[in-house]
């Protein structure tokens, strides 16, 4: 059996009760992927973007309705070696990616050099916006997982000051005609860390230039701080 055909039935056999359920579950219920939607689902290159394409293809195999999906990365301006990551990976997990290029890293740095993170994810999300609308996409979906969701909400409650989440559905102010959704939304990161250990999946961890020129270790990020307190 092909490696990708080994990926695939993992999240429909072995992983079913912890990842697919969940996926479905979460389609379901918050009305998240409907008939004749066109979706641009994007890979950052880790684990969860990953997971959320090879998810995707499974409910168009065995859905109960017909949609279309369209596979692609932004690269905000990645190293070679890991834009080659990308590829190889893609590769490896069958999944058709279209490869658009961007300045995100370069503005973001210029613009805000100490501290970058916030403009880069404002501008990564212009450009995604608009690339949905170019692929005519009615929906963007992400990889943010239930992890992502709390721990979000707890650093807007101890950093910001006020009680802010992620939501599985997101209607656009400035795209008129375009959902984010996040079907991810019910699956536990550790289910999908336990999914790639057991595919023998290598993604990436983090490829921001940020960090890499900071040299940034996971124990000096405030998400990680976060991560430590709900694990404690």
């Amino acid at each position: 059996m092909e490696k990708y055909k080994e990926i695939e039935r993992s999240i429909i056999k072995k992983y079913r009760k912890e990842i697919w359920s969940r996926f479905v579950k979460a389609i379901d219920t918050y009305k998240l992927i409907e008939e004749n939607d066109k979706i641009m689902v994007c890979i950052s290159g880790r684990k969860d973007s990953f997971l959320l394409a090879k998810c995707i293809q499974e409910l168009i195999r065995h859905g109960k309705f017909p949609f279309e999906a369209k596979y692609v990365v932004m690269n905000p301006g990645y190293s070679d070696a890991n834009i080659k990551k990308i590829i190889e990976n893609a590769k490896i997990t069958n999944i058709p990616i279209d490869i658009f290029e961007s300045d995100v890293f370069e503005v973001a740095n210029k613009l805000s050099p100490d501290n970058p993170c916030y403009m880069c994810a404002k501008m990564r999300r212009g450009f995604l916006y608009n690339k949905a609308k170019e692929l005519g996409c009615n929906k963007i979906a992400l990889g943010h997982h239930f992890d992502d969701f709390i721990e979000t909400t707890l650093l807007s409650m101890f950093y910001g000051s006020e009680l802010k989440t992620m939501m599985p559905k997101l209607h656009s102010d400035n795209y008129e005609g375009i959902e984010l959704i996040r079907p991810l939304y019910l699956i536990k990161e550790a289910d999908i860390i336990s999914w790639k250990n057991f595919n023998e999946l290598d993604f990436l961890n983090c490829a921001c230039k940020f960090t890499e020129k900071y040299h940034l270790e996971e124990g000096e990020s405030k998400r990680f701080e976060i991560k430590e307190l709900i694990n404690n």
